[in-house]
Formats: C-alpha cells, structure tokens, sequence
C-alpha cells in the first residue's frame, strides 16, 4: 500500500538543492508526483505530492530531508495530502501566456481577472524582475487551462489588458499528446 504526502522545503537557495531532495526521496521509496520548484529571491521553495509506501512514516521522510546538507537551515513539511492527486481539467495547462515590461503595479490582479472571467484556471504562475534586460523588465508566465470555446475570447481578452498597461503578450498553445488507444 502507499500514502499520498505533500512535501514541502523552503530554504536559502544552493545548488544541487533538487537533485537532493529528489534523490533523497527516491531513495525512501517515494514517487514524484505534481512538483514545483522556485527561487524566490535568495531563498528557494519545493513543493510536491509524493506516493509514499505506508511504512515510511511522514517525520522519517522530514528527517531524511532535514539531514542534507543542501537542506540546512529548511523548513520542511511533511504532511498527507488529502486531496486527490490526479488534475481534473481545470489543472491541465492549455496554453502559456508570456506577459512582459515594465513593472505595472496591478499586472497580476488584471491579467488574473481576465482569466477568471473565462473561467480559464491559472495552473502556474511565476513572475520576475531582471535587471538585466533593458531598463529593467519585468517577467509574469502564466500556465493557463482554457475551457474550450473560450481560447480566442480569453487569450485575445489577455493580450488587449497587456497592451492597455503598455506590456508585450505571448502566448503558446500547451500540444498534449493524444491519450493511447
């Protein structure tokens, strides 16, 4: 039998931090199932939902996880997930909107009301500023689910409230593979 566990790790960022705790994980005998992983500023998060065997209990995996050196000074949790792992649709990325300029206070409120008003799911988002990039720039990707007949309503709705904030709009359609017959 296995348990279903959600694993999460907030620490300052290292390298080799993923391969880590993926690794460590794997030695337990737990399965990777939805992941995340982020840098956030200097610190770095790492959010997943296990398949863990029963006899593993979740503090041992919180104490495995706690002993690597790439995990030190962590705040780890190691708790059941009680909700079903597998996505509905709502949770499958139908297309990725690429949203960037300079910062506008606001951006992410606006762009996710559009989405809400298609009823389309904000799946993932990450934004960022880099420096870098002239003047400034200020990165948002949203992993999207698009109901059907609502893509070119939504992702044009999106692209207009980018160009009113004086922002660039891409956008990507997710191909999914064919389920196998």
């Amino acid at each position: 039998m296995s348990q279903h566990l959600l694993v999460t790790l907030f620490c300052p960022d290292r390298t080799g931090l993923v391969a880590a705790v993926a690794g460590r994980l794997f030695d337990l005998g737990a399965n990777l199932g939805d992941t995340t992983f982020a840098v956030l500023g200097t610190a770095a998060e790492f959010s997943a939902v296990c398949e863990a065997p029963d006899d593993v209990p979740a503090e041992e995996i919180r104490a495995a996880l706690a002993a690597l050196p790439e995990a030190a000074d962590a705040r780890i949790e190691v708790r059941p997930f009680g909700l079903d792992p597998v996505a509905d649709p709502s949770g499958r990325v139908t297309h990725r909107v690429y949203v960037r300029g300079g910062d506008r206070p606001g951006l992410v409120a606006r762009m996710a009301e559009v989405f809400g008003q298609y009823e389309a799911n904000i799946v993932r988002m990450s934004a960022e500023h880099v420096p870098d990039l002239a003047g400034g720039q200020y990165v948002v990707r949203f992993d999207v689910a698009v109901p059907p007949g609502a893509e070119d309503r939504c992702l044009n709705t999106a692209a207009n409230t980018a160009g009113e904030l004086h922002l660039t709009c891409h956008v990507e359609p997710i191909d999914r593979l064919q389920p196998a017959q």
